[in-house]
């Protein structure tokens, strides 16, 4: 983001690069500006230098900005920041220059983890800008100022984060992002908010985030701050943000959180199963970035469900067992009797081939009744599901 502002802000020409040549030395200095490439410009500029520098050259300063400024294969940042000093230095330079090589130089410090001299940099850009902005009749030409005044804010943000500073760091980024409306200025917002987030730096990242909730372009930054809100401890007060950010944008991801929270929180106040269940059942319906977490959300909300059915599982049991009998009796009846016609069997043998048969209808009636009971849980389910998808317009 910080180079692409500098990038386009520098391709303004320099005024002095049109003058007339006069003698030697502004021919050298002329020439040097019309070379064909950055490399070609910066060899005949640090000849120039050589030859002529000290010798009170009217394009010596310009000279030294233009080495500021302009990049090339090889150049390093110590280089930038030399020919940056000496340039303002000898002064003498125009407005737009000047704030071209502060805006360079703030970026480079910034670069070098050198926050108090980024700082100290993009606030003298902010300046100087300002002040040749306010004396502008072109619009054109203000607008260029204004631009810059934005790159110095943005800046100035960059280097205060690196100094811990986030609540300067955030006027500042809010500064900017009045001026650029740059998307990616909060996108580094974003960052940084989620950085500190992953690092459990709680107390910043609601910083971060607030601001962001407050600028109404990302729509994600409330369900962060609830979340931010619920890792301090503060379950409640998340609760109600969470349920606010839904009501206001029905996402699955929402439901979700809400959902998995109070399903947390059910587990000593079983009195929230029920809304535990519907927001679990809202997150599947709704739909998830993540298809998979979507269909656990629906598992976990029918789980949760027939868990309310304290006989549930007994039920289940019940019907394994009566099952499990069914299937040794049937196996006994084939193993015995398999092979034999009812004509062929004897007395004693019809008693216990009566008696088995007896026992597997038993058990049969024993499993429609616990499967009817089950019935009455599982309409109960679908109702709940139709009431849900109703509710959502679905």
């Amino acid at each position: 983001m910080r180079r692409m502002i500098i990038a386009s802000l520098l391709m303004t020409a320099f005024a002095a690069g049109a003058a007339l040549a006069q003698n030697p030395a502004d021919e050298a200095y002329i020439k040097a500006m019309q070379a064909n490439s950055p490399a070609e410009r910066a060899k005949l500029l640090k000849a120039f230098i050589t030859q002529y520098g000290g010798q009170g050259n009217q394009y010596e300063n310009f000279a030294y900005a233009n080495l500021c400024t302009t990049p090339w294969p090889g150049k390093t940042d110590a280089e930038t920041v030399q020919y940056g000093e000496k340039a303002l230095q000898l002064g003498g330079i125009d407005d737009l220059t000047k704030s071209q090589v502060l805006m360079t130089m703030a970026a480079i410090h910034d670069k070098m983890n050198q926050p108090d001299r980024a700082k100290a940099a993009a606030a003298q850009l902010i300046q100087t800008a300002t002040a040749a902005k306010a004396k502008e009749t072109e619009a054109a030409n203000a607008a260029v100022f204004n631009q810059m005044i934005g790159a110095g804010h943005f800046i100035s943000a960059q280097a205060m984060v690196k100094g811990k500073d986030i609540k300067g760091a955030l006027a500042e980024f809010q500064n900017s992002y009045n001026i650029l409306k740059d998307p990616k200025i909060l996108a580094e917002v974003r960052k940084l908010g989620t950085s500190m987030y992953n690092a459990k730096d709680y107390t910043g990242a609601e910083q971060v985030f607030r601001f962001l909730a407050q600028t109404g372009k990302d729509p994600e930054a409330g369900n962060f701050i609830a979340q931010i809100i619920y890792k301090q401890g503060k379950t409640a007060e998340a609760l109600v943000m969470f349920k606010e950010n839904f009501n206001r944008q029905k996402t699955g991801e929402m439901a979700y959180n809400i959902g998995i929270l109070l399903a947390q929180e059910q587990k000593t106040n079983p009195s929230l199963t029920p809304e535990a269940v519907n927001y679990l059942l809202y997150a599947g319906l709704i739909g998830m970035k993540d298809g998979k977490k979507a269909q656990q959300a629906t598992n976990l909300a029918q789980g949760l469900f027939m868990a309310q059915d304290k006989e549930w599982n007994d039920r289940v049991k019940a019907i394994q067992e009566s099952q499990k009998l069914i299937e040794d009796w049937a196996k006994q009846i084939n193993a015995k009797f398999g092979e034999k016609s009812e004509d062929e069997l004897t007395s004693d043998e019809k008693r216990e081939f009566r008696i088995l048969t007896q026992n597997i209808e038993k058990e049969k009636k024993i499993i429609e009744g616990h499967q009817a009971q089950q019935k009455a849980t599982t309409d109960r389910w679908d109702k709940l599901v139709a009431e849900a998808k109703r509710t959502l317009g679905r």
